[in-house]
């Protein structure tokens, strides 16, 4: 299967199906429906271990992208071309987003999945203010084309920790 999905977050369970095909769609909707891509939903304190193992900034993060390659490549040019690289998303970060946001948490993964999708497909929202205003109009219309989102999250607690910032 060109997703795959890693959940290492012990408070939740997820719809697999659904989640698969979200991202499925997430990719299709990336020009990238033959891509493989990794998605993993972890902790806080894996998230922050990986923002400061990668990013240097020691304080979680809601999602990383772990790109696989740089840019495209022609068309049936090269084989590990296919895998278009890792997403991580911090369940706990997501969920305080989505409570402060008022929206339910599916609302958020979508939007993070979205997110890291772009940056796997080369879009830097820090690149430039002109690359952010084309990540977010890219961002508007992959969503819209979505629709409504249905729950695909049951969890056993809403998590209220944060993080402490050093």
């Amino acid at each position: 299967m060109p997703v795959s999905l890693h959940v290492h977050v012990r408070s939740v369970t997820v719809a697999r199906r659904r989640v698969l095909g979200l991202a499925q769609t997430v990719l299709s909707l990336a020009g990238e429906s033959t891509a493989d891509m990794h998605l993993s939903l972890v902790g806080d304190r894996r998230m922050r271990q990986l923002n400061r193992r990668f990013r240097h900034k020691d304080r979680s993060t809601d999602v990383l992208a772990f790109a696989s390659r740089e840019g495209r490549a022609p068309h049936r040019f090269n084989q590990a071309a296919a895998q278009l690289g890792d997403i991580v998303i911090a369940m706990p970060t997501a969920w305080r987003q989505a409570k402060a946001d008022g929206r339910p948490l599916e609302e958020e993964l979508v939007t993070l999945l979205i997110h890291g999708v772009l940056h796997l497909c080369g879009y830097d929202h820090e690149r430039s203010r002109p690359e952010a205003l084309r990540m977010q109009k890219k961002e508007r219309q992959m969503r819209g084309h979505l629709g409504p989102i249905g729950r695909f999250v049951r969890a056993s607690h809403r998590p209220v920790r944060t993080t402490r910032e050093v």
